[in-house]
C-alpha cells in the first residue's frame, strides 16, 4: 500500500506542477473533472428511474393483492367462515404493510431524482461557464502566440500532450518516442561502462 500512496502523491504533486507552470490548463483539468462529474450523475439518474419504474410496479402488484384479499375477508365475513376470516385479515394487513414500505421507499427514490437531476444541472451550468473561459482564453493565446510570432515553445508542447486522451498508455507497443527513448538510455549506458572500463 506504501508503494501506491507513494506513487499517487508523485502524480498529483507533478500534476499540481504542471498546472502552475500552464495555468490556462487549470480551467481544462476543471472542466474534465466536471464532465466526469455530470455523467456519474447521470447514470445515477439512469438507476434512480429504473428503481422507480421498479418500485412502482411493486405497488401496482401489491394493490391488486390487497383489492383481492379485501374482497376474500369481506367473502369470509358474509358467509361466517371465521377459519378463513382472520387468515385472509391477517394477509391483508401485510399486504398493506407492505404496499407502504414500498411507498416511503418511492417518495425516498423521488427525492433522490429531483436532488441528482438539480446537481446535474448546477455541474452542466458550470460546465459551460468553464467552456467560454476555455474558448476565451485559446483566443487570447491564439493572439499573443501570433504577436510573438515565435516556433512552439515548451508550454506548447507540454499542452499538447495534455489534450491528447488519457487512457493512451505511455509504453503502448508501437510507440516511437518510447523505443527513441529507450535506445537513448540503453547508448548512455554504453558510453557510462566503457568510461568505467577504460579508467
Amino acid at each position: 500500500m506504501g508503494l501506491f500512496e507513494d506513487l499517487s502523491r508523485f502524480l498529483e504533486s507533478r500534476l499540481d506542477e504542471f498546472l502552475r507552470a500552464n495555468p490556462h490548463l487549470e480551467v481544462m483539468a476543471l472542466e474534465e473533472q466536471l464532465r466526469g462529474q455530470e455523467e456519474d450523475a447521470i447514470a445515477l439518474l439512469g438507476d434512480l428511474k429504473r428503481r422507480e419504474v421498479q418500485l412502482q410496479e411493486s405497488i401496482l402488484a401489491t394493490a391488486q393483492e390487497v383489492q383481492l384479499w379485501h374482497g376474500r375477508v369481506q367473502k369470509a365475513k358474509a358467509a361466517n367462515r371465521l377459519d378463513l376470516l382472520q387468515p385472509a385479515q391477517e394477509r391483508e394487513a401485510a399486504l398493506l404493510r407492505q404496499g407502504n414500505h414500498l411507498w416511503g421507499q418511492m417518495t425516498g427514490v423521488k427525492g433522490r431524482l429531483e436532488q441528482t437531476r438539480a446537481l446535474q444541472q448546477q455541474i452542466h451550468s458550470k460546465r459551460r461557464e468553464l467552456k467560454v473561459k476555455i474558448a476565451q482564453a485559446e483566443a487570447t493565446r491564439a493572439a499573443a502566440k501570433a504577436a510573438a510570432k515565435t516556433a512552439p515553445d515548451s508550454a506548447d508542447w507540454e499542452t499538447t500532450g495534455w489534450q491528447q486522451s488519457p487512457y493512451l498508455g505511455s509504453r503502448a507497443l508501437n510507440d516511437p518516442l518510447e523505443e527513441t527513448f529507450q535506445r537513448w538510455e540503453t547508448e548512455k549506458e554504453l558510453e557510462d561502462l566503457k568510461r568505467q572500463m577504460g579508467r
